[in-house]
């Protein structure tokens, strides 16, 4: 019986864009939750019947979970982080001021 490959391909590019999603507060938690969510089942097939899948293909599943969980921990620190700034300001409602008077700034400063 020919054993079979568990394609990490997926895993590695969810987690990636979620990487790059930490940019926009953090939501990247979504995508890196999805491929840790994925490796962690795919690991469970295997780990049930490891006579059937080849030990590298394993192995490097286990990796990419291990980068999906690690990128999904900056998320979730980074989306705490966010939430907390805000509610240092003040609320939204002050960070929304700040954010119209930043913008004001710049504008002042182009018609200049």
């Amino acid at each position: 019986m020919e054993q079979q490959k568990l394609n990490p391909t997926i895993v590695y590019v969810l987690a990636i864009l979620g990487l790059l999603c930490c940019c926009f507060a953090g939501f990247g938690f979504i995508l890196s939750g999805i491929a840790f969510f994925i490796a962690t089942s795919k690991l469970k097939e295997a780990k049930a019947n490891p006579e059937n899948y080849e030990p590298a293909s394993i192995k490097a599943m286990d990796t990419a979970k291990i980068i999906a969980m690690v990128i999904f921990i900056i998320n979730i620190l980074y989306l705490a982080w966010s939430i907390y700034q805000i509610f240092a300001i003040g609320g939204w409602d002050a960070y929304m001021e700040q954010v119209q008077d930043t913008m004001q700034q710049i504008q002042e400063q182009q018609g200049n």
